[in-house]
């Protein structure tokens, strides 16, 4: 019988294809290695799924042989692979697409084998398979040979009392602080004291400077409690592979399309064994609820520590690329450099450069944003993500996976613990942790035994006029604690989530709204770094702040949804009036106003217009040096920062997030109000929140004044519960959306009414709701439609799914596009 591969190829479906393995690569061809092959009349680069000798489903004349082996070792480990396929096949999605995820740049070493070989004529589409390759540099590390005493003298022996105590390092980093270093180090190589390596080398920002190593806290009670716990959880798990990476050890993974079988849906906990007739089972999937300032970092640095002595990996994810930074700067404190960053900031080489080294096992720790779910951490124990209740967790293009609830199916199906960490938790963690899915781990204190949580006051913006601003969302309790903060020489945090100068343009003639051309959204002025000038006033103290100009001149009109930019028009469009006015308050506006209202504070913005490349890092570096007064920002600035001067908070305005059409809108407020008051107070100085509202009687609002986690999370989970909403149910959103309405129309109609009388549909199983438009309904030029699927349980919601699949690929107006999305998160 022949040798065939089931290939996985970048296009848009959900099936493998089937190849002939040629002789010439029978005993080379593996799981997890990228192939190239032939694909109507191109060559792609493809992923092997599985290799068996089998008798063909289709006639062997049409089978094609795979043209070459791109990788002598598979990309893909073993584990990495089977839970890969999962992912797909839960999200419904391609899974050439899925793997894409997981898969480096290809090396440009790699590329020339291939052209030697007379491959790569002909069409040749390597897709967004980039090219990485160049300059190596020289990296020195310590072994574990001991010197006799006495033999090693003056720079020799500091050189290598530098490498034992921090890791590995760039020779060039050595040479900064031992002149004669290079002939140091090939001293010590000779006597087999020093390993010298030449690799790229990640130019990661992260890595710039060298991190002096710390000394561990001592633990409180609480935390002590909470990391012997995951350790016990770890010291249960089966025996490492000894370091060896899995991609050596290739097992064959799960048929693609093979139904998974989703998190904390099976009896037994991840990774562990079978034990004796009632004796409780060691969980290994565990929640760490803990205050704001709690110390949750401390507990992963444990854990991590506990993990590695075990000789296995650990994956460590944030939802932001601007928390990277100051995790990684702990976790080097404590590690030095044997970790790997990955984030989508990375270049190409950098990216490629991570992964190598944690593919060749050379580092056993990665950290990073949600792409990090991918990294091929060698022998995984322990997967952390930090901030668990994060939307941005969420991909909401192309693959829509939750990398918080991926996490734990990877972490259960590697045998590994998974740590989930929040001072907010979602309510889907809470619900895991009632079910007994999740064990809770508490951390009910600060982690400083002088810091307590701050004072929080609602300035009820219906009694309270403006302050000395003349902005009303600048309220006179909130000017005067600005104030207060200034003259005792500490930092204030306010939170306004609204980018730009004004949300919206309005011509105060005709009332028209400036909108996007090719989205139903509302125009956002963006008017850049110029400043008003205020003339002094007659004794020479600066006046007082007077309302910025409504009649806005120069700047840009920005939509956030499509990033068109263009100028400010000077006349209404609807009836030609010079009449337009500027509504509302974003951040750049604001931190205008309090500039000009506090002449001699340092003010300064953090928000997806000014967080370039490494600028969010730099003004949160600057922040941290005492070098800015006040900091305003959108929720960037409410995520995870330790900034120990801040002593005020002032939400500008709370109820903005509270009125959307979305059933998490109060969760996500809540949410919001604990992280960002929790950025104050977090030393010795007490802190002080002032949340502003015109509806203080908001249960998100008055249970986040009051601290009081729990009672909101018991009350959110009543209400989802009465009116069936996750995780009481289970949803499915199918978006549609089409450059012409009734098109986009039509399908949604379609696709309703055959979920009506698919058998789950028909049986009542599965509710369907719609089809509707969308709350934003035209977005990016297209017309956008849903129809949700709701379900009790999720073996009828998939089965619907399913059912609706070839509808989707052969039924509808191909000018119709349809996206499933499995467990939603944004519903607009």
């Amino acid at each position: 019988m022949p040798l065939l591969a089931d290939v996985a190829v970048p296009v848009p479906l959900s099936q493998a294809f089937t190849y002939e393995v040629p002789a010439a690569l029978a005993g080379e061809v593996r799981p997890g290695a990228r192939v190239l092959c032939e694909f109507h009349r191109r060559k792609l680069l493809g992923v092997v799924l599985a290799v068996s000798e089998r008798s063909a489903a289709i006639d062997p004349s049409k089978i094609k042989p795979l043209a070459a082996l791109v990788d002598a070792r598979p990309a893909l480990p073993a584990e990495l692979l089977a839970f890969l396929q999962e992912l797909a096949a839960y999200y419904f999605a391609p899974i050439g697409e899925v793997l894409r995820l997981a898969l480096p740049a290809i090396e440009r070493e790699q590329v020339r084998a291939l052209k030697a070989q007379g491959e790569l004529g002909g069409v040749l589409d390597l897709g967004r398979a980039k090219q990485v390759g160049g300059r190596k540099v020289a990296y020195a590390s310590a072994t574990d040979v001991v010197e006799e005493p006495g033999t090693l003298r003056g720079q020799a022996a500091a050189v290598l009392a530098l490498l034992r105590a921090n890791g590995e390092q760039p020779v060039a980093r050595i040479e900064e602080r031992f002149g004669n270093a290079r002939s140091a180090l090939k001293k010590l190589a000779e006597r087999n004291l020093v390993a010298l390596d030449e690799r790229e080398p990640p130019r990661d920002p992260f890595f710039r400077r060298a991190e002096e190593r710390d000394v561990p806290p001592e633990l409180n009670a609480a935390q002590a409690e909470a990391a012997a716990r995951i350790d016990a959880a770890l010291a249960a798990l089966a025996p490492s592979g000894g370091g060896e990476h899995p991609a050596s050890t290739q097992k064959e993974p799960r048929p693609a399309g093979q139904e998974p079988r989703p998190a904390g849906q099976e009896p037994r906990p991840a990774g562990q064994e079978p034990r004796p007739a009632g004796q409780e089972p060691r969980p290994s999937a565990f929640l760490l609820f803990g205050v704001t300032g709690s110390g949750k970092t401390e507990v992963y640095l444990r854990a991590i520590k506990s993990c590695l002595d075990r000789g296995r990996g650990a994956l460590v994810m944030v939802p932001e690329i601007a928390l990277t930074p100051q995790l990684v700067a702990r976790f080097r404190a404590r590690f030095g450099d044997e970790l790997a960053v990955l984030h989508s900031g990375l270049s190409d080489a950098d990216r490629h450069a991570m992964w190598a080294s944690l593919h060749v096992g050379k580092v056993r720790v990665a950290i990073g944003a949600r792409s990090a779910l991918f990294a091929p951490v060698p022998d995984l124990g322990l997967i952390l993500v930090d901030e668990e209740h994060d939307g941005s967790f969420k991909q909401e293009e192309g693959v829509r996976y939750h990398a918080r609830d991926m996490a734990l199916l990877r972490a259960h199906r590697a045998g590994a613990v998974c740590v989930l960490g929040s001072a907010t938790p979602s309510i889907e963690s809470v619900a895991l942790v009632r079910r007994g899915k999740l064990a809770e781990l508490r951390l009910p204190d600060r982690a400083h035994r002088e810091a307590s949580l701050p004072e929080v006051s609602l300035v009820d913006l219906r009694r309270f006029r403006a302050g000395p601003s003349g902005d009303p969302l600048i309220s006179l309790p909130l000017h005067r604690a600005l104030e207060k903060t200034l003259a005792a020489k500490e930092q204030a945090i306010l939170f306004l989530n609204r980018r730009g100068f004004a949300p919206s343009v309005v011509c105060g003639s005709c009332g028209t709204l400036t909108t996007c051309d090719a989205c139903s959204v509302a125009l956002t002025y963006h008017r850049g770094r110029r400043r008003d000038p205020r003339p002094p006033s007659p004794g020479g103290a600066p006046a007082p702040a007077a309302p910025l100009d409504e009649r806005p001149e120069g700047g840009r009109l920005r939509c956030h949804y499509c990033d068109y930019a263009g100028p400010l028009p000077d006349r209404c469009g609807a009836c030609g009036a010079r009449n337009l006015l500027l509504e509302g308050l974003g951040t750049e506006r604001l931190e205008a106003t309090i500039a000009g209202s506090f002449p001699e504070a340092r003010v300064a913005r953090l928000d997806r217009d000014v967080a370039g490349k490494d600028r969010s890092q730099a003004i949160l570096a600057r922040m941290r040096e005492g070098k800015i007064d006040i900091l305003v920002g959108t929720q960037m600035v409410t995520k995870g920062h330790d900034l120990p001067n801040v002593t005020l908070v002032g939400v500008v305005n709370a109820d903005a997030a509270l009125g959307l059409p979305d059933f998490r809108a109060a969760e996500r407020g809540f949410q919001l109000l604990v992280q960002v008051a929790g950025r104050a107070g977090r030393r010795d100085r007490p802190g002080r929140v002032l949340i502003q509202t015109r509806n203080p009687e908001h249960p998100a609002i008055a249970f986040a004044a009051a601290h009081d986690v729990p009672g909101f999370l018991e009350r959110e989970i009543r209400e989802r519960e009465e009116v069936g909403y996750p995780p009481a149910t289970r949803l499915a959103l199918l978006r549609i959306d089409a450059v012409d309405e009734s098109v986009g129309r039509g399908a949604a109609a379609k696709l309703a009414a055959h979920a009506r009388t698919c058998p789950e549909g028909a049986a009542r199983r599965v509710e369907v709701l719609g089809p509707s438009a969308a709350p934003i309904a035209r977005l990016r030029g297209r017309y956008r439609f849903r129809v949700l699927l709701r379900a009790r349980d999720r073996g009828p919601l998939r089965g619907a799914l399913a059912a609706l699949t070839g509808l989707i690929r052969d039924g509808l107006d191909r000018n119709a596009r349809v996206i499933i999305d499995v467990d939603p998160v944004a519903m607009l």
